[in-house]
């Protein structure tokens, strides 16, 4: 009896310390998939394929207008973040835009973005977060730490043009659950709204929804092992990463922009993000649209929606 009792014991503990080992082998897997930088954009989803001439039109546009190229190190001096600032084409220096690009992107593959503002009179900055483009980091924040370096790129854009400037946020995907989360943070005057297109409610809610979409996998034990790598690497838990959390701190007007058909960031996340914040607000579910691609889908109706918000909290 002792004997089969010892052997099922070992056999028992042979089988949790073997599943304890895979969790962390598919943890450490999932965190370098999902969060080590990538030096290059990764090919755009099949729906989103046939809109690849105009996305072309829009990147050789970013490519011959006029721009300057702005650097800022972080505090220990040697990570430097990089953006791009287009001057307005008539000069003007009252109103300017800041655009945040979206997971494993770079300001230029916000080009459409920004001449649609260019073209509504804007001064444009795009940023690349760190891990993307030509900003350093190894690993990528989603949005976490990326809020603290927009708050230099708000202070050079203000020198740039005057204490008089007005400014929105704009951010797709992972942009727009940065600017959602920079809603929660002491902001300077300048800042006078924000539009979050397609943002996830939070890190932890996307990454569960993901791993069970895309993995099969059940949030548990996987999240907390990632949660715990990300606190080595990068110096914070993912459940601190909450575009709710933040947006409860709001004051400015906020429009959310969401596809109705998004099965990355599922829609029901821009209701969470909605109903968090209790600032002036606006909601737009795009019908037929997956994600990111509600601009695509109509670029006339994306304008005259952004431009009536503009109008009701910018102008």
């Amino acid at each position: 009896m002792k004997k089969a009792t010892k052997r099922f014991l070992q056999t028992s503990l042979a089988a949790i310390g073997g599943t304890a080992i895979a969790s962390f082998v598919m943890s450490e897997y999932l965190f370098k998939i999902a969060f080590h930088r990538v030096n290059y954009v990764p090919e755009t989803s099949k729906e989103k394929q046939k809109y690849a001439n105009e996305y072309w039109h829009y990147v050789d546009w970013f490519h011959r207008v006029n721009k300057e190229h702005w650097t800022f190190s972080t505090d220990d001096g040697d990570d430097q973040m990089s953006a791009y600032f287009i001057p307005a084409a008539d000069g003007n220096r009252d109103r300017a835009v800041i655009i945040s690009h979206g997971y494993k992107g770079n300001g230029e593959t916000m080009a459409n973005y920004a001449q649609m503002f260019y073209q509504l009179g804007f001064n444009v900055l795009l940023p690349d977060d760190r891990a993307h483009g030509q900003s350093a980091g190894k690993y990528i924040n989603f949005g976490w730490l990326d809020r603290l370096d927009y708050q230099e790129w708000l202070r050079r854009l203000i020198k740039r043009l005057g204490d008089q400037v007005k400014i929105v946020l704009f951010g797709v995907s992972m942009g727009g659950a940065t600017v959602e989360m920079m809603s929660g943070e002491q902001l300077p005057p300048q800042v006078k709204c924000i539009i979050a297109d397609c943002g996830y409610s939070s890190i932890r809610e996307e990454l569960a929804y993901l791993l069970k979409q895309q993995y099969h996998l059940p949030e548990y034990p996987i999240y907390p092992l990632v949660s715990t790598i990300n606190r080595h690497r990068l110096g914070f838990y993912l459940g601190d990463v909450s575009s709710k959390e933040q947006l409860a701190k709001n004051k400015l007007p906020i429009f959310f922009i969401h596809g109705a058909k998004d099965t990355y960031v599922p829609s029901y996340m821009a209701w969470e993000n909605y109903q968090a914040t209790h600032a002036p607000k606006d909601i737009w579910i795009v019908d037929q649209a997956t994600h990111a691609e509600s601009f695509w889908i109509n670029p006339a109706a994306y304008r005259e929606h952004v431009v009536r918000f503009l109008k009701k909290y910018f102008d």
